[in-house]
């Protein structure tokens, strides 16, 4: 057997062009095999799909046909965020030309841990990062780190806090944050968050104030946490009042803005995250209201100099002597090591739409779910739980119990005709859309209603 060609290199170009064919072609055949925004049948019927049509995975002799089968496979087995009725969670559908982009740094496959494994890249990353910084801070030297999402974007903020006050930090934040902020604070050793009770859905300015001034000693140092797009309802907490509450009793402001940090490309949405410069740290995640391929995930930081935390000596990677000649030094811009640069399709989505052409697609998911939500109210079997913030719209059958909403949503994921969320608000249980496909027509909202109550067992 001859030795596979490489994706890059002389060779790279002629050894690709075939095989993006063959993957074209898988994917609009497993499209078309799937033929709806899910494949139908469930949990078991799509694992014995896969398994038929894998076999042995590490056979005795390779299997010429093993790119195309394998493709296929996946893609008929796959929920489409790109299927006007796949809805359910902040899974965007990626565009093409940030997708092209991503193949771009598969085949030269630059690693972000030294520069010498990646130029241009380091320096793209550092003009990206800094653009993207000052869209939140202004025109100051504040930085952005790439991550992988929200999640890790949430814990290095709770780190950098950590190592800039001290290891008995406390984090105070409302029941309407996302998980991974507990959870981040457990994994650093802190003490046990204060969770401040949400029952508006947004952090309440006063049970914040209550919450500070009663925390035990004088010097406790505590970061609070704010949300910018919650996961459930897609609302955005008080920032200008939560970032005064911050200053008066000296604590230090992150806001999680992962799903409406998109927001800012927007001139008709943007004002929504006004008080957003007052925080520290920043969390944004572009695979969400961005547009891009997993993962893309930053972390905004107003103080670089909180960014010395991060520093770390490998002397394969960062010699001193390397670093005092000039090559830059990429250790501290991660947790991680070896890194993708996710920067590339970032950078090409950003220089190729503009902030017009951002703004737009903003405009329209949002625009989307205000539609959405004008369909529920007049329709006499359904009910809206609240007008979107930004294109998240929760509903239930009128009179249902959370046991039928509950069947209804997983007999449209079996059917394979519909992917709704669900979420638990004021005790109920609610259907959730999230709307980040802005393709979407109001035709295929009301198709989507109408799936709703046909599924539904009255």
């Amino acid at each position: 057997m001859s030795t596979p060609p490489l994706a890059s290199g002389p060779e790279g170009p002629d050894a690709l062009r075939p095989l993006l064919d063959t993957v074209l072609d898988a994917l609009d055949s497993g499209r078309r095999a799937r033929g709806g925004p899910l494949p139908a049948g469930g949990p078991d019927a799509v694992a014995a799909r896969v398994r038929a049509a894998t076999g042995d995975l590490l056979p005795p002799h390779g299997d010429p046909d093993a790119l195309r089968t394998l493709v296929h496979t996946l893609t008929e087995g796959s929920a489409d965020p790109a299927h006007p009725l796949c809805a359910a969670h902040l899974h965007c559908p990626p565009l093409a030309v940030a997708t092209a982009a991503d193949l771009a740094v598969s085949a030269l496959n630059p690693s972000l841990d030294s520069w010498d494994q990646a130029p241009a890249a380091s320096e793209l990353e550092t003009l990206v990062t800094r653009a993207l910084a000052a869209e939140i801070y202004g025109p100051t030297p504040a930085d952005a780190l790439v991550t992988t999402g929200g999640t890790e974007s949430n814990q290095l903020a709770l780190l950098l806090a950590r190592e800039t006050h001290g290891a008995t930090l406390r984090l105070v934040h409302g029941a309407n944050a996302h998980h991974s902020l507990p959870r981040a604070a457990w994994l650093l050793g802190l003490p046990a968050p204060v969770v401040v009770p949400t029952p508006t859905g947004t952090l309440d300015p006063a049970a914040l104030d209550d919450a500070l001034a009663t925390l035990p000693g004088p010097r406790t140092a505590v970061v609070v946490a704010a949300t910018a797009g919650t996961t459930d309802t897609g609302r955005i907490d008080p920032l200008p009042d939560i970032a005064a509450l911050c200053r008066t009793h000296g604590a230090r402001l992150h806001i999680d803005a992962a799903y409406g940090g998109g927001l800012l490309f927007s001139d008709r949405h943007r004002s929504a995250l006004t008080g957003l410069d007052a925080a520290h740290t920043v969390t944004l995640d572009l695979h969400k209201l961005g547009w891009q391929p997993v993962a893309a995930g930053l972390l905004a930081v107003r103080d670089t100099t909180d960014l010395t935390a991060l520093r770390h000596r490998a002397d394969y990677l960062n010699a001193d002597d390397d670093t005092e000649a000039g090559l830059p030094d990429l250790l501290g811009r991660s947790l991680r090591t070896t890194r993708r640069p996710d920067i590339l399709k970032i950078a090409v989505t950003l220089k190729t739409l503009g902030r017009d052409g951002l703004g737009t697609l903003v405009d329209q998911v949002c625009h989307r779910a205000h539609e959405l939500a004008a369909l529920i109210r007049a329709h006499p079997h359904l009910e809206l739980h609240a007008p979107p913030t930004i294109s998240t719209v929760l509903f239930r059958p009128t009179g249902a119990t959370d046991t039928t909403v509950a069947e209804t949503r997983r007999r449209l994921l079996t059917d394979g005709s519909a992917v709704l969320g669900r979420t638990r608000i004021d005790g109920r249980l609610w259907l959730k859309t999230t709307l980040l496909n802005p393709h979407t027509r109001p035709d295929d909202l009301a198709a989507l209603l109408t799936l709703v109550e046909g599924n539904t067992s009255r």
